[in-house]
């Protein structure tokens, strides 16, 4: 917990401060599985008080990021091949529902922008940060979802990305990974702009798919 640190900004609320500062030491793996996680010892950390990191946890919570465990208090959750296919069977549908929407109704500038942001990922590859590289994934993916034109299906998928944000860190993690992602981006780039909607349904399907064997052979290896 030394490297939590909050950093101040002016246009958030300082619970949203405190709560995206936990959410990225989890993610990161600077808070792991089964840590508790104590209120007056990260307010102290942080310099805060105990409201935020209280309001934080509770919002943390609700991403599947912390449990409370009976008379011992919130802990960071750990990564289970339960919650993940749980969390995969729902975004497998979805994903190749977006897709099929998009062939249907992404404009020419969608496509451009979903280039660069393919262009973007490919060109950080290499980097370090697996928190940068996730974000970067996610944003191509974002893309598809608000060319589908349909906000409550955006909205149900955000919501989903919250939970599935872990297991995207965890997937970038293997380097020998990267170059693949951004083959499978392009792929489905193909075949949305060709319109092919079955094409794209696989593309996307495969796509996941490849992501859930990974991130399950990573979670049995930590399980051991």
């Amino acid at each position: 917990m030394d490297g939590l640190k909050v950093n101040e900004n002016e246009y958030l609320p300082l619970r949203d401060v405190v709560f995206n500062t936990l959410r990225r030491a989890i993610l990161r793996g600077e808070l792991t599985p089964g840590q508790r996680l104590m209120e007056i010892q990260l307010a102290d950390k942080m310099g805060v008080s105990r409201t935020p990191v209280r309001e934080a946890i509770r919002k943390l919570e609700l991403e599947g990021l912390v449990v409370m465990i009976p008379r011992k208090g919130a802990e960071v959750a750990h990564i289970s091949g339960k919650n993940l296919r749980d969390v995969l069977e729902v975004r497998r549908a979805l994903e190749e529902l977006s897709g099929e929407l998009a062939c249907e109704r992404m404009t020419e500038e969608e496509f451009r922008l979903l280039e660069q942001a393919n262009h973007k990922f490919a060109s950080v590859i290499d980097s370090d940060d697996v928190t940068m590289l996730a974000e970067a994934d996610e944003a191509f993916h974002s893309l598809i979802y608000q060319g589908t034109d349909n906000e409550r299906l955006v909205q149900m998928v955000n919501n989903l990305k919250e939970q599935m944000y872990r297991y995207r860190v965890e997937h970038i993690k293997d380097k020998s990974q990267r170059k693949v992602l951004v083959k499978e981006h392009q792929g489905i780039i193909q075949a949305l702009e060709a319109r092919d909607v079955e094409r794209t349904r696989k593309m996307i399907r495969d796509h996941i798919y490849m992501q859930e064997v990974i991130v399950t052979r990573i979670i049995r290896e930590q399980e051991k």
